[in-house]
């Protein structure tokens, strides 16, 4: 178990021009201060593009756990009934999220799952409902949360799936899996979006001014690796940029990144002056980077003094 102190900031820029006007006017000086002081981890370097399955974020989380990072099929949902301490017997698992697919004239944007103000109670009645229909495809369903299943099944064996964090408000058109390979679960969509269009449980959630759930999606794909990984101390993961990049506020982001700043961020600095061993991963939507307070040599020590690696630098490698 490292004790090392980790911390893993997703959502740290955006090529988005909205994100790089933030950037512009945003001081981070606990966040420079630190990348002074640390070097690059060329082992936690994850490169992608922006249309990957799984975020940078993701990659890294899964490479400090232990965990497969094949571009998605990071095995989520098969980690997750590990960590409760339920066995996986083997079987490729999966995360379903039930959910509502929004149909424009040019977008099927995926909205945000939690809008739909599922308890535990209408989250289960609904999970009788879809049930019947993934047995018949050799897939069972378990309850997990209100706004996720559990499932495990041959289906999810060699499965590649966005995760949600990739479609949410998005168009769903450009991150479904590919057709060949996903053929029963493409059919499993259809199924069900027919199902639930005229079910009571829909007329009943209209009936109380709550929206309609039309379909879900399927992501944390594949079996566990065997041996499962050691228990390891997870990295901690900043979360407060994450929903105003999704939605695009960038104010509310510059203002989150400022406290993010004044926070954990001046904590690990703190750690790393007073010599305690620590590690910081920047995390875009493309590439993560990694740092840590590794020994330099004397020319880099001072290449840092006199130039100094800041946040600003970095933006555009994310």
């Amino acid at each position: 178990m490292s004790d090392t102190t980790h911390l893993l900031i997703p959502y740290a820029t955006s090529a988005s021009e909205g994100s790089q006007q933030a950037l512009q006017g945003l001081s981070l000086p606990h966040l420079d201060r630190l990348l002074a002081r640390l070097s690059p981890h060329t082992h936690h370097i994850h490169t992608g593009e922006e249309t990957s399955f799984s975020a940078p974020h993701e990659r890294a989380l899964a490479q400090a756990l232990g965990l497969p990072v094949e571009d998605g099929r990071i095995p989520w949902a098969a980690w997750h009934r590990h960590q409760q301490g339920q066995p996986t017997d083997g079987q490729a698992w999966a995360f379903v999220t039930p959910c509502q697919w929004h149909v424009s004239t040019d977008h099927i944007t995926l909205r945000d799952p939690e809008h739909l103000a599922l308890d535990e109670a209408a989250s289960r009645a609904l999970l009788a409902i879809v049930a019947p229909w993934f047995a018949d495809d050799g897939v069972t369903l378990h309850y997990d949360q209100p706004t996720r299943w559990l499932a495990s099944g041959a289906l999810f064996a060699d499965l590649t799936t966005a995760s949600l964090e990739r479609v949410l408000l998005r168009d769903v058109r450009a991150w479904m899996p590919d057709a060949k390979q996903a053929r029963t679960l493409h059919r499993l969509h259809s199924e069900m979006q027919m199902l639930l269009y005229t079910h009571a449980f829909n007329g009943e959630r209209a009936a109380r001014g709550l929206p309609e759930v039309n379909s879900f999606w399927v992501h944390g794909t594949g079996p566990l690796p065997t041996p499962a990984p050691a228990t390891t101390t997870a990295p901690t993961v900043a979360t407060t940029l994450r929903d105003a990049a999704l939605r695009e506020d960038w104010r509310a982001w510059a203002q989150a990144w400022t406290a993010l700043d004044a926070g954990p961020v001046a904590a690990l600095l703190r750690q790393a002056e007073s010599g305690a061993p620590v590690q910081l991963t920047l995390s875009g939507e493309r590439h993560a980077l990694g740092f840590r307070n590794a020994p330099r040599g004397l020319a880099q020590r001072i290449q840092g003094f006199f130039r100094p690696q800041r946040f600003i630098d970095l933006r555009n490698k994310l």
